[in-house]
């Protein structure tokens, strides 16, 4: 009997291969036999790694959590430049305004293309680009002697920079690395944006007061800097590059290939999501949000409260506690949003918010009342909380490429804030006051809650009303 040969002679693989095996040290038995295929080798499933104690999606969330906050903290500052630089330079406020529009501008059109750019180039490398161009366009600012160059530095640079670093970029993250939880990742990202200006605003103001423009504009490119190593070192593309599955998923999930043409992918979902309903029932709600929010709100209240005899402090600190308010109306409707129809949840939102900017004009007045207060706080807790269910609706309809068609409804988000900004200041000078402006704001969102409830139930994993 030869070496490697069964008592039986040779043992008949599968598909009539021979499964001898000569070896110096041992013979061929079942087990191997069972091993052998037809053809060519199948491809091994992937070995997970063990699931650690605290899942990577959390730290990776974490990381974004910062890079978000210090994107909102970059957008903070254009605004306290505006008198330094008009003293210094005697620029126009309107020229120095031109800087800050086209900072805005960028913010919002540059997300979907930022969401197509970290498909193909992944999450990590596109954001570390963003925040060295921010650290670029602030840190020349400094050396600046013309007003087309602020246009250039703070205006495309940094909102350049801060554009690819907003909302979509949230969403992103949050649909690559968790399949639960989602809504609660979501309104933490979205806090952050809020938590950023309540951090940096008084640093920077003071720093502006007490030293100068220039110092302050080298804070931030130092800040955008500091990030820089901190989302190279722990920020990851997808749970896979990690050999991870994403939180709160039960099986593998692969790595989808990079998405060539991103400009051209961008485009190529804007005209298919603008063939579809929910598409422009989405970007009108989140127009009107940005329009009873940054373009009414954030830049109109400062002026009407003080046309009503309050102080400018005063009023200013109310839009600071509204920024406290709006962490935790986030997070809480993050949370909602992983237990209830996204739906119903903004139809409800837009339907109190409109109702609260009815009452406005009521509540303004010389000093700060209960009733005021009772006001700032709910409009804090209720002023990004659209952000949750819309990411959530965006997709449910879109699937894939429900990242980019959230930037494109954020786009419509600054368009909205944009219009409602520069009307209501037309309106202040044609009517002597800002009565009107409430109440069509408060209509608009009546008409949003509207929208919210026309927008096509999608069957699937979405939690159901309750």
């Amino acid at each position: 009997m030869e070496q490697g040969q069964s008592p039986h002679g040779p043992i008949p693989a599968k598909g009539g291969l021979s499964a001898t095996r000569t070896t110096e040290t041992r013979t061929a038995t079942l087990f191997d036999v069972t091993r052998t295929t037809d053809s060519l080798p199948i491809a091994p499933a992937p070995r997970l790694k063990p699931e650690p104690r605290i899942h990577r999606a959390w730290y990776v969330a974490a990381v974004a959590f910062v890079t978000i906050i210090g994107a909102a903290a970059f957008r903070s500052l254009p605004g306290l430049l505006i008198d330094p630089l008009h003293s210094e330079f005697h620029w126009s406020r309107g020229t120095i305004g031109a800087a800050v529009s086209v900072n805005l501008a960028l913010y919002g059109l540059t997300a979907p293309f930022a969401a197509a750019l970290m498909d193909r180039f992944g999450i990590r490398k596109v954001v570390a680009v963003a925040l060295t161009v921010i650290a670029v366009g602030s840190g020349l600012t400094v050396f600046m002697q013309h007003a087309w160059q602020l246009i250039l530095c703070w205006g495309l640079l940094v909102g350049l920079g801060s554009g690819s670093m907003a909302l979509a970029f949230a969403a992103t993250v949050t649909n690559r690395w968790f399949t639960e939880r989602r809504g609660l990742v979501t309104g933490i990202l979205t806090a952050a944006s809020a938590s950023g200006q309540l951090i940096f605003l008084p640093l920077l103001s003071w720093m502006v007061e007490a030293h100068g423009w220039r110092p302050a504009a080298v804070t931030v490119t130092l800040a955008a800097l500091a990030v820089v190593p901190f989302v190279w070192l722990l920020l990851r593309d997808h749970p896979a590059d990690v050999g991870l599955a994403p939180y709160g998923a039960s099986a593998y999930v692969p790595k989808p290939a990079p998405v060539t043409g991103a400009a051209r992918r961008t485009l190529t979902v804007l005209a298919k999501a603008a063939r579809t309903g929910p598409f422009w029932l989405l970007a009108g709600t989140f127009a009107i949000c940005g329009a009873s929010t940054n373009g009414l709100v954030q830049t109109h209240f400062v002026p009407a409260a003080h046309d009503h005899g309050m102080p400018v402090t005063a009023a200013a600190g109310l839009l600071a506690v509204i920024g406290v308010f709006d962490v935790a109306g986030t997070i809480f409707s993050g949370w909602l949003t992983d237990r209830f129809e996204s739906r119903r949840l903004l139809a409800t939102y837009y339907a109190l918010r409109g109702i609260s900017l009815l009452f406005l004009p009521m509540l303004l007045a010389p000093a700060v009342h209960p009733p005021m207060v009772f006001f700032i706080v709910f409009y804090g807790l209720d002023w990004v909380a659209t952000v949750p269910p819309t990411i959530a609706l965006c997709r449910r309809h879109y699937g894939d490429d429900s990242a980019i068609v959230f930037g494109w409804v954020l786009a419509s988000h600054q368009v909205g804030a944009a219009v409602i900004a520069f009307l209501g200041g037309v309106a202040r000078d044609a009517f002597g006051s800002y009565d009107v402006v409430w109440y069509a704001s408060g209509a608009l969102c009546a008409a949003a809650a509207l929208m919210a409830l026309v927008i096509r139930h999608r069957p699937g994993t979405e939690p159901l009303a309750v």
